[in-house]
C-alpha cells in the first residue's frame, strides 16, 4: 500500500464516522436556524439603515 493509499483510507473512515453521528433532523433544525438568523440579520440592517436616513 502507498502512504497516500492509508491517507485516503483514514480521510474515508474519518468522514463516514461522523456522518453518521448526523441525523438528518439535526442538519434540518442547523438549515432552518441559519434561514432564520439570515433572516433577521437582514430585517435588523434595513431598519437600522432606514433609522439613520431619517435622522
Amino acid at each position: 500500500m502507498k502512504g497516500n493509499d492509508i491517507r485516503i483510507g483514514t480521510l474515508g473512515g474519518t468522514l463516514c464516522s461522523i456522518w453518521a453521528s448526523f441525523s438528518l433532523g439535526d442538519v434540518a433544525q442547523t438549515a432552518l436556524m441559519a434561514v432564520i438568523g439570515t433572516v433577521v440579520s437582514f430585517v435588523t440592517s434595513r431598519l437600522l439603515g432606514k433609522l439613520r436616513k431619517r435622522k
